[in-house]
């Protein structure tokens, strides 16, 4: 009967494996302060926006405001909401909003891989990808996140192009590009390793 695996799997640990399993509890602070970071991201977005309402309905200082925020130069002043700056601060608050995915996604996503179950299974509100979650899927969709933030990032270069110098113009789609083909790396191992691990079953 001691030798029933299942038996084997509910014994108690030792003392030294259980401290080190119980190690893992260390990160919940590390995911607590990312939902710190999470209102920090929600009060800038909320100001940002309050600005660019302030700013349609002519108001100076929330337009300069604006203006300074987005790095946004011109050679003549600006008095009035103009469809760049608009474009412009649209396009980071989308920043704000795909940056705040990313931190839902590590800290739901890592506290569920690395730390402890959250028991959601049939939660009306569980998220999709996470009854499916795992190291490997957790890297592939970090790692598309992080596309679509550089992309909205070089968006904005590009729009603000005059701006920016050529070099730094190069620098950020190269940069772009290598964020693209590691993401298309770590998705191909993950496809290698999940064959791998399904011919063996």
């Amino acid at each position: 009967m001691n030798d029933d695996p299942i038996l084997k799997k509910a014994s108690p640990l030792r003392p030294l494996p259980n401290l080190i399993f119980a190690s893992r509890w260390l990160q919940l602070p590390l995911y607590l302060g990312l939902i710190v970071a999470q209102g920090v991201y929600v009060v800038h977005f909320l100001v940002e926006l309050w600005h660019l309402v302030e700013a349609a309905f002519g108001s100076q200082a929330a337009l300069q405001q604006l203006i300074n925020s987005i790095g946004y130069k011109v050679t003549a002043p600006i008095t009035s909401l103009n469809e760049t700056v608009i474009m412009l601060v649209v396009l980071a608050l989308i920043d704000v909003v795909m940056i705040s995915n990313l931190l839902i996604m590590v800290i739901v996503g890592g506290y569920e891989t690395f730390v402890s179950r959250m028991n959601l299974e049939g939660h009306r509100d569980q998220p999709e990808w996470l009854s499916h979650v795992n190291a490997s899927v957790l890297k592939v969709k970090l790692a598309t996140a992080i596309i679509g933030i550089s992309s909205i990032h070089l968006l904005k270069t590009f729009i603000n192009a005059d701006n920016y110098t050529d070099r730094v113009l190069v620098a950020q789609t190269v940069i772009h590009i290598t964020f693209l083909l590691s993401a298309i790396a770590i998705a191909y191992t993950d496809k290698i390793m999940s064959g791998i691990a399904e011919r063996k079953h």
